[in-house]
């Protein structure tokens, strides 16, 4: 009996792309999976895509938020209802490779990993390869201050050993502070060394603007870690020169 993963999906205005996601777990070769989706009031048609498939597969489970109260919010409403050993994370506009579960899943076992994530590659609207992300081989708790290398398309937790774990009631950089919740009690979380996912960059989502990320990274440092601004200002220098080399080194020609 292979061991159930729960996947955590928020969404929130998706009809234009959340239909190619779900495929695309849909289509996954393990087929022990449970996909909980949790939208955030959305005012177009996604929950009508969300119902159909609920409709015709089992596996997939719909919820809402009373009030639209941000992905974190969204995501940890799934990770209540999770039933599964592994949690893994999927936004609405982002997309599996055939095989991520089965090698992700495999990767953990063999060697007992507690948090793992992959390579990925970027695209655009139109589904085009803009770039490869390519993180490092392991990351631990001071490291990942300085960047937040782990993809959270791409990541999985073990609760077997970590527990369920949730993440904070903050509006941005959710999915950093569970990383860094989790390496509190492990030494390292570890990649798999292949591109088993796709991360659709879109005109009006926050990575694409820059200035908007470099605020709510201080602002992480800052109000949530309670970082003094020396400190604060020793990792933010960290964060931004490795921005910057990431988008130099790993953007597509």
């Amino acid at each position: 009996m292979t061991d159930l993963v729960s996947i955590i999906m928020p969404t929130w205005n998706s009809e234009a792309t959340v239909y190619d996601s779900i495929k695309s777990v849909v289509e996954q070769t393990y087929p022990n999976w449970e996909l909980l989706i949790t939208d955030d009031c959305s005012s177009d048609g996604t929950m009508n895509v969300l119902l159909d498939f609920a409709a015709s597969d089992k596996r997939i489970k719909v919820f809402k938020n009373t009030s639209n109260s941000g992905a974190g919010v969204a995501r940890n409403n799934s990770i209540a209802h999770a039933q599964g050993r592994f949690i893994a994370f999927l936004d609405s506009d982002d997309l599996w490779h055939a095989e991520k579960l089965s090698k992700q899943i495999s990767f953990m076992l063999d060697h007992n990993y507690a948090l793992s994530y992959t390579y990925y590659r970027k695209i655009n609207s139109s589904g085009e390869v803009t770039g490869h992300i390519i993180p490092p081989g392991f990351v631990s708790y001071s490291e990942l201050l300085k960047s937040n290398v782990i993809g959270c398309l791409t990541a999985m937790y073990d609760t077997a050993i970590t527990g369920k774990v949730f993440m904070p009631a903050i509006r941005k950089r959710q999915d950093m502070a569970l990383w860094l919740k989790i390496l509190q009690d492990i030494d390292y979380a570890w990649c798999l060394p292949e591109e088993l996912a796709s991360y659709r960059e879109g005109h009006n989502s926050l990575s694409s603007n820059k200035l908007k990320i470099l605020f709510s990274q201080w602002d992480f440092y800052r109000n949530y870690l309670n970082f003094n601004p020396i400190k604060a200002a020793w990792y933010f220098s960290f964060y931004v020169w490795r921005a910057l080399r990431k988008h130099k080194v790993y953007k597509s020609n």
